[in-house]
Parts: structure tokens; sequence; C-alpha cells
């Protein structure tokens, strides 16, 4: 989870910076972020020991 947080941060700052070539890879990412806090969750839950 935290090397998806530091990519979409890079990512971020390259759009910011007119360097991001490809956009579709800061959405992408962001959906593989999703996914993986998703499972997380689910697992939590499943363990019943949710964090909120």
């Amino acid at each position: 989870e935290g090397e998806l947080k530091q990519e979409l941060f890079s990512l971020r700052i390259q759009k910011a910076t007119g360097q991001l070539g490809n956009t579709a890879v800061l959405g992408k990412t962001k959906k593989d972020l999703a996914r993986v806090k998703t499972v997380l969750k689910e697992s939590e839950v499943s363990r019943g020991t949710s964090s909120d």
C-alpha cells in the first residue's frame, strides 16, 4: 500500500509539472491502490478487527 501511495504522489507531481506523458497511468495507479485497500479492509472485517 505504501509503495502505491508513493508512486501516486510521484505521478501527481509529474502531472503538475507537465512531465507526465501518459496520464492513464495516474488513473490505473489510483485503481490499484483502491483494490489493495479493499482487500485489506475485507481481511480485517473477516477477522473481526476493524480499525474503525
